[in-house]
């Protein structure tokens, strides 16, 4: 018995577009395939025909060419539009009341076509030419594509020899395609405008610097996030669940870097829903069993996400207020971009044993006009991720982590990312909300140095990370001051007290970063810092000289922390021309005066019936 091949079963069911067309009945819901397999010959010959259809909506994620513009740049589409995201091909269609935005997690679509909330009569795909078994392959969109070919009553697809064959569930029998039209042209490539400005290279370098070697990663579409892959070039077996791929994994994959050893779930694989990339992507993701493409709703699962080894997410947003609610569907007044995949990955990674979820996004504007990070959200922002799920939150200014900390000491964290000449507004507009006390201060108008921070690694093997003490380390500090004896207490501070006011936790580490310096010894994962050690100098412009004071954890003394700490005080402040620090040491403090005189060669000690003066110069 013959058994009919792949091209037995295509060939009764070729038709041209122009005839694809015509099948498309007055008041049907059309879904159009997703990005760089947008089945645009389909499309084009539906907007083409003589007179427009009767009532007809496409449907769609994210598409490259399904709706046609004019020199102007306006849309010149004739049919309603529904999409679930707000990219370039559909951003002036919105604009001029064309198309509809639905905000709605991308993961829940599939359930809305299969109970027909949001019906799919007739499905527009692009598909592979089929094997011997009369399979297609998704090619590069699996993502809902795989849902609307299950629940379209009508499915007509464009066969491409040029669409690559991707491994996973990413399979349809001819049988579930109705009618095929054959083209032949290359599959549309999608390529990220160059990130070269400083604040996007600034962001990437932050949002790297936390993520850790066996990472499993979740990059979205934004410029920042896929920059940040180019900075992980050091890391060792990080692996990648992610709802799309870029061009970005692939000099990660040519170093082996890439190798999912470290996952939880699929060890060694690639599992992604839809790639936008170059032709050099897909001739990757080609008949490459490192890929598994899945259908969206499982890529998204939040069990699955939470379960991956350190989980990391990272997600562009276009504002963040002082309380954390993030907006990621708006911009500049107008719906932008969508909800995509980015709340279940968040959500999924802040579950994940060592998960990381990230929020990113530029201080201000592109033209410095309007501060990212405001008081409150703007009319008409929705908060798409809600300040209950944000947990750190990074600009070109540093990073914050947020989940677990008061409004209060939100506010203050996101300050200081926001840029210099919006803080002290910012500062004003938290007093008056009540966000935070009248007399709070903050001292340092720059970007968090993270060129500045050290590791230290300790006489006892113990490692600890020396870095810049922020306004926001106030209440690690006033844990670090409740471990201190009575003694160690009177001797830093040469009194006897219980506790501290909140100006003098602020004395500890808000610092103008000018004639003020302060550094922290901090252990533990950064969403969860514990400070060990603190060190900070005050320089005294006429002498150009600098008093320094420490606190140590008693757990800590007799390790060689005090010692790490002067010596990064020492290189600091040789950097800046001070020409030597001074110590005012109670006699007693014998492991002060000790530290005091190993800061340099040329030491003067000076002694009086209170206290002993022990200066160093560099």
């Amino acid at each position: 018995m013959h058994k009919p091949s792949g091209t037995d079963l295509l060939e009764p069911r070729l038709i041209t577009a122009q005839h694809a067309a015509l099948l498309v009945r007055p008041g049907n819901r059309v879904f159009v395939g997703t990005g760089c397999a947008t089945p645009r010959t389909l499309v084009a010959a539906i907007e083409a025909l003589p007179m427009p259809i009767p009532d007809v909506e496409f449907v769609h994620f994210i598409t490259t060419g399904a709706i046609p513009h004019d020199e102007a740049g306006r849309a010149t589409t004739r049919y309603r539009h529904r999409s679930f995201f707000i990219g370039s091909d559909v951003r002036a269609a919105v604009r001029q009341g064309l198309a509809e935005y639905v905000p709605l997690p991308i993961s829940r679509v599939p359930q809305l076509f299969a109970n027909r909330r949001i019906p799919v009569d007739v499905a527009l795909v692009q598909v592979s030419m089929p094997d011997e078994f009369g399979y297609v392959s998704l090619g590069v969109s699996v993502d809902v594509v795989a849902a609307a070919i299950e629940n379209a009553r009508l499915v007509i697809a464009e066969i491409n020899p040029a669409m690559p064959w991707t491994m996973g569930e990413s399979t349809v029998h001819l049988s579930r395609i109705h009618h095929a039209v054959r083209v032949d042209v290359p599959v549309t490539e999608y390529v990220h405008l160059p990130a070269g400005e400083h604040v996007v290279q600034q962001i990437a370098r932050y949002i790297a610097s936390i993520i850790e070697d066996g990472s499993t990663l979740q990059i979205g579409l934004g410029r920042i996030p896929n920059e940040a892959l180019a900075h992980l070039q050091d890391r060792k077996d990080l692996g990648i669940h992610s709802d799309v791929v870029t061009d970005a994994i692939i000099p990660l994959l040519e170093k082996g870097i890439l190798n999912g050893r470290a996952k939880s779930q699929h060890r060694g694989k690639i599992v992604t829903s839809f790639a936008l990339g170059t032709r050099r992507l897909y001739d990757i993701v080609d008949r490459n069993p490192l890929f598994s493409f899945q259908p969206i709703e499982t890529v998204c699962h939040p069990v699955t996400i939470a379960s991956q080894h350190k989980m990391v997410s990272v997600t562009q947003a276009f504002a963040v207020d002082l309380a954390g609610q993030v907006c990621n569907d708006q911009f500049d007044g107008e719906f932008y971009s969508g909800l995509g995949a980015q709340g279940d990955f968040l959500r999924g990674a802040s579950r994940s044993p060592g998960g990381k979820p990230i929020i990113c996004l530029a201080s201000t504007t592109d033209d410095g006009g309007t501060s990212r990070i405001r008081p409150r959200l703007l009319e008409g922002e929705a908060a798409g991720v809600p300040r209950t799920d944000v947990h750190y939150v990074i600009t070109e200014y540093g990073a914050a982590y947020l989940f677990g900390k008061s409004i209060r000491e939100r506010a203050l964290a996101l300050i200081e990312l926001a840029h210099p000449r919006y803080r002290p507004w910012l500062l004003e507009e938290a007093k008056r909300l009540g966000y935070v006390a009248a007399d709070q201060t903050l001292q340092t108008m720059r970007s968090y140095p993270v060129e500045e921070e050290r590791w230290l690694a300790l006489k006892d093997g113990r490692t600890v990370l020396l870095r810049p003490a922020r306004a926001s380390d106030a209440p690690a500090i006033r844990q670090l001051f409740f471990k201190l004896p009575p003694g160690d207490i009177y001797t830093r501070f040469f009194r006897r007290v219980k506790s501290l006011t909140q100006n003098e936790v602020e004395r500890l580490c808000n610092y103008d970063y000018e004639d003020e310096v302060g550094f922290v010894a901090v252990t533990g994962p950064r969403e969860n810092e514990a400070i060990v050690g603190q060190a900070c100098y005050f320089v005294n412009p006429p002498t150009n000289l600098a008093e320094t004071a420490f606190l140590i954890d008693p757990a800590w003394q007799g390790s060689g922390l005090g010692s790490g700490l002067q010596e990064r005080l020492a290189q600091h402040a040789r950097q800046r021309g001070v020409r030597g620090f001074v110590a005012e040491i109670l006699p007693q403090n014998a492991r002060m005066i000790a530290l005091a005189r190993r800061g340099s060669e040329r030491v003067q000690v000076h002694r009086d019936a209170d206290s002993v003066h022990v200066t160093t110069f560099f």
